[in-house]
């Protein structure tokens, strides 16, 4: 099985940051004063939710797009009403944009675009009258391509209004369960999922997702509850139209040629046959991920070199596991076996950044399956442990982090040059 799975399967590409970032300044025009939606309460994530069924309903029922432009729905809250208006789609992608438009209800509003990234651009929009934000709901996007409309996206970013305690809170929970769902119904079909695989998984389709220069220069404890926040937000539509240069797809980043050496080598898994609607599917791709994941492992810890470095704790299961699923598993033991304490030197640089962000996400995000195994920990504990006593993995993958940043900076430094 292993021999298969080397051939087949462990060759996940690096994953590539496919964010187009236009470099051209916006003509803006004058921001007015933002006030508070004068003081009701933040809406529910339930309530979120409702709101952006119903913006998809209204920006559906209206005249189909060009391909020049894009639609937005925001909510104001002071009238519960919901604002439609469109904006050149040109001007929609270029950071710091300030644009102004007129909705359906005779509104005057003002659009600034805070974080652009095609479908997943996120943005405030004011009332001008009023000064007040409106929560931005939904954005038609049109997916162009030959100078066609392919496609029309609809799709809710983390725009800052909409962020909350309790939003970040569901797009954990999504996380967790739909990992624990796919774990078990592998398990239903004969393959068992470790439980530290399935928190190794929900590591990295944070990782997969988290922009490297973002990471390197902003406040990282915004950037995992945005990511979190997109899960609640679009749920199964979550990351669908973000597809990388070398091909990888979705929600946990795969390329076709892994994806389908793991269907050959699990036939009884019945996974998707086409690749791009497997990856648009969150149920059938965690499953993929975990059998990827696991097979992985079972290659890896046969490996006298891997044994050895768990052994001489110069290496962990999910950094190596994590190293494994962005580049190329069967190198790992020769790394370990000429690099020695310093095989994370021999990775690609793109797999250092990775492992740097790795940690980051460990380091800050505390998963909805890790509260429960904390609380039952908790339980049986009569005082906090040292940091000498602590869990030996968590503290590696943290002195691994401030290792790799530095290097990451290092490298991003040289190709700004």
């Amino acid at each position: 099985m292993c021999a298969l799975v080397a051939t087949n399967a462990l060759a996940q590409s690096q994953e590539i940051n496919s964010a187009s970032q236009p470099d051209q300044p916006a003509t803006a025009a004058a921001s007015p004063s933002v006030v508070a939606s004068s003081n009701l309460p933040a809406l529910s994530s339930a309530q979120v939710a409702e709101k952006i069924t119903d913006a998809k309903q209204l920006l559906r029922s209206r005249p189909a797009l060009t391909g020049t432009s894009v639609t937005l729905a925001a909510f104001d809250q002071e009238t519960s009403q919901i604002n439609i208006f469109s904006v050149p789609k040109d001007s929609f992608l270029i950071k710091g944009a300030k644009l102004a438009a007129t909705t359906q209800l005779s509104r005057s509003v003002l659009v600034h675009v805070i974080s652009p990234n095609g479908v997943n651009t996120a943005v405030t929009v004011t009332d001008v009258a009023t000064g007040r934000q409106f929560l931005p709901l939904v954005v038609q996007y049109p997916i162009v391509k030959s100078g066609a409309v392919t496609e029309t996206a609809y799709y809710t970013s983390a725009h800052p209004a909409l962020l909350s305690a309790g939003i970040i809170s569901a797009g954990n929970s999504y996380v967790t369960t739909m990992l624990e769902t796919a774990a078990e119904r592998l398990a239903d079909k004969g393959v068992s999922i470790s439980r530290d695989i399935i928190n190794i998984a929900e590591h990295l389709v944070l990782v997969e997702h988290t922009d490297h220069r973002r990471f390197l220069n902003e406040d990282r404890s915004k950037i995992y509850p945005d990511i979190l926040s997109l899960y609640a937000l679009n749920q199964g539509d979550t990351f669908r139209y973000s597809v990388s240069s070398a091909g990888a797809g979705g929600m946990i980043q795969m390329i076709p040629r892994t994806y389908e050496g793991i269907r050959q080598q699990h036939p009884g898994i019945d996974l998707a046959t086409d690749f791009v609607s497997g990856m648009r599917n969150h149920a059938n791709a965690l499953e993929a991920m975990l059998l990827y994941i696991n097979d992985t492992w079972s290659y890896l810890q046969k490996q006298d070199e891997v044994q050895n470095a768990l052994r001489n704790g110069i290496a962990s299961k999910p950094e190596l596991l994590a190293a494994g699923y962005n580049s190329n598993p069967m190198r790992l033991p020769l790394y370990l076996k000429n690099g020695g304490a310093g095989w994370r030197t021999l990775i690609p640089a793109e797999t250092q950044m990775y492992l740097a962000i790795y940690s980051s996400v460990d380091s800050n995000v505390q998963f909805k399956s890790q509260a429960v195994q904390a609380v039952a920990a908790e339980d049986s504990l009569t005082r906090s442990p040292t940091v000498a006593e602590q869990n030996p993995v968590t503290v590696l993958m943290s002195w691994i982090g401030d290792e790799l940043e530095t290097r990451g900076r290092a490298i991003l430094s040289s190709i700004a040059r």
